[in-house]
């Protein structure tokens, strides 16, 4: 009887059954470890902690000794899945219904684990996994602050030797149809806030008092009025976007001390985090016109959060063209190769080696009734299984 987890489905269905919510596991790293050791890995679950952050189960899982060394990162926690009731079937049941299988990580990123790890039983079951080293890099802390997951995993990776030659991290990539996008590189992201100063008073007597919301107009004119940046050749243009504007000042009577403007803004590779805090600070003070306030005081202040996501790209080279020579092998299409949309754990592991994503079709990530369609599973298995041996091919 075949006990190796050849089927994505089945591995997909058990693992969206453990609940596992940022920061709580659930049972689904002991699930994917229960997976992995009929396959000859190596495993290992380190739990990180931080003050003022809940502590955090992750994977390091290494499968071989020598030779070239394969990563698969990805992450088991999922976003809450929001009121039952908006749910067809429940976030937790991992059922199937009219070909599509339902449940909360279905897509984001419960599935890309379960085709990764399907792909390897079955390059097992036919005797044909390659020689060399494959790790699975799988954190519990994706979905929340990341501040225990995979940057820390990575450390612990890298103190026991590990050293990768590349990775592939199964986020859902592909807008509408698997084969659509690899995103080899993401936008950097940097948020800040800018505290506008003034003096509190009374609104019958402003000669009293100094109101910064007077202000306020000309600053987010000079932030948001003239564009960052066209874009580049590998990046969309950066953007700013303001998040919130506020006076923390409940009182019509009262004239605010303070006007508070928060910001996030996703920066391509004209810019770097230090040249572009730079340029925010020249675009304030030239909306202000003048810095210094009654009695020298300053007009603002700023304060930059932390962290930081720098911008990176992956160039081509052999693991993207293992990677989109498989999508086309097995779907006919040649795939784009991306740097838009948000953050992911890429930002942490292009530190250490060369990185790309590919995943599912993320249509209903993070949505209720978030699911996959089975014929996409197994779309994605065989991509997977194709990219490994193409990629341990390349090496020798």
């Amino acid at each position: 009887m075949n006990t190796l987890p050849t089927d994505p489905a089945q591995n997909l269905a058990r693992m969206i059954r453990c609940a596992s919510v940022t920061p709580a596991d659930a049972g689904a790293l002991e699930l994917l470890e229960s997976f992995l050791k009929p396959l000859g890995f190596h495993t290992e679950r380190p739990v990180f902690e931080a003050a003022g952050t809940p502590a955090i189960e992750n994977l390091l899982a290494t499968r071989g000794t020598g030779g070239p060394h394969l990563c698969f990162a990805g992450h088991t926690d999922v976003v809450p899945p929001g009121p039952e009731d908006d749910w067809s079937l429940p976030p937790f049941s991992g059922e199937v219904k009219d070909g599509e299988l339902y449940g909360r990580g279905a897509v984001d990123m419960k599935g890309g684990i379960a085709c990764f790890v399907a792909a390897l039983a079955r390059l097992a079951s036919r005797g044909a996994l390659p020689e060399g080293r494959i790790s699975l890099l799988v954190t519990g802390d994706e979905e929340g602050p990341a501040i225990n997951g995979t940057v820390k995993l990575l450390a612990h990776a890298e103190a026991r030797g590990q050293r990768f030659d590349a990775c592939l991290l199964g986020e859902p990539t592909n807008p509408n149809a698997l084969g659509d996008m690899i995103k080899i590189g993401r936008r950097g992201s940097l948020s800040g806030a800018v505290t506008l100063l003034g003096r509190q008073g009374h609104v019958a007597y402003p000669h009293l008092a100094d109101n910064p919301t007077r202000r306020l107009a000309p600053v987010l004119q000079a932030l948001l009025g003239t564009p960052l940046d066209a874009g580049t050749a590998r990046f969309q243009p950066s953007n700013l976007e303001v998040t919130t504007v506020d006076t923390g000042n409940p009182a019509t009577n009262i004239i605010p001390a303070r006007v508070s403007i928060r910001f996030n803004i996703r920066f391509n590779d004209t810019w770097t985090a230090e040249t572009l805090r730079a340029e925010i600070v020249r675009r304030i003070e030239a909306g202000l016109g003048v810095v210094k306030g009654m009695n020298g005081a300053s007009l603002y202040e700023i304060e930059w959060r932390e962290p930081v996501s720098d911008v990176f790209v992956t160039s081509p080279g052999p693991l993207v063209e293992a990677l989109s020579g498989a999508v086309e092998a097995v779907t006919g299409r040649r795939p784009e190769l991306s740097t838009s949309g948000g953050t992911s754990d890429a930002r942490f592991i292009k530190n250490h080696c060369p990185v790309v994503e590919f995943g599912l079709v993320g249509r209903t990530m993070h949505m209720a009734n978030e699911r996959v369609a089975l014929s996409d599973l197994e779309t994605l298995t065989d991509i997977y299984e194709t990219f490994v041996t193409r990629w341990f091919a390349a090496q020798s």
